[in-house]
């Protein structure tokens, strides 16, 4: 059995694209907000925490937890709480580069760990208010971190990127499929 440990329809879409069957299972996890630790770190002890929370009750399952987080100057950038945070992400992103970062725990049914992390590089154009207010008119960005989704309208606001894809999307899958040995 293969459990989801997200919520995130982005990360089952790109499960379900590989052919996976998948059941998702969420239970409620207390996120670190910790700005002092490294990215990958910060990430792989949220990540971590979503698997295990719901391992403990599924031993026999192989259960996967993934956390998504935007960095910008060393500072990470959750979902944003309001329109105003999302609007103050979307400016200080503008015109620059970030990093996202998205870790990856996987529990196997004999409690081996196959935890990884990756980064990708995102780099935004130069945007005026009225664009970011018209990119936030197209698309939902308050379950995004960062205020953005690069598969949705990325055009607009991203002038390129490096690393993977899935990974900026929020699940680096071709690193997953390896480590699941699929």
């Amino acid at each position: 059995m293969l459990i989801l440990a997200s919520q995130s329809p982005r990360r089952r879409e790109l499960l379900a694209r590989e052919g996976l069957e998948f059941t998702v299972i969420v239970r409620d996890t207390d996120e670190v907000h910790d700005a002092s630790l490294l990215p990958e770190e910060l990430c792989a002890r949220n990540a971590a925490a979503k698997a295990e929370t719901v391992a403990a009750d599924y031993p026999h399952a192989t259960v996967i937890g993934a956390d998504t987080l935007v960095f910008i100057d060393n500072t990470p950038l959750g979902k944003p709480a309001d329109e105003a945070d999302a609007i103050a992400m979307l400016s200080r992103l503008q015109g620059r580069t970030h990093c996202v970062c998205t870790a990856v725990a996987v529990i196997m049914p004999d409690g081996e760990r196959r935890d990884f992390a990756e980064k990708s590089y995102v780099t935004f154009r130069p945007l005026t208010r009225e664009q970011i207010l018209h990119y936030m008119s197209l698309v939902h960005v308050y379950d995004k971190a960062g205020a953005y989704a690069i598969q949705e309208h990325g055009d607009l606001i991203i002038e390129s990127f490096q690393g993977d894809l899935d990974n900026v999307i929020g699940l680096p899958v071709a690193s997953l499929l390896q480590k699941l040995g699929v």
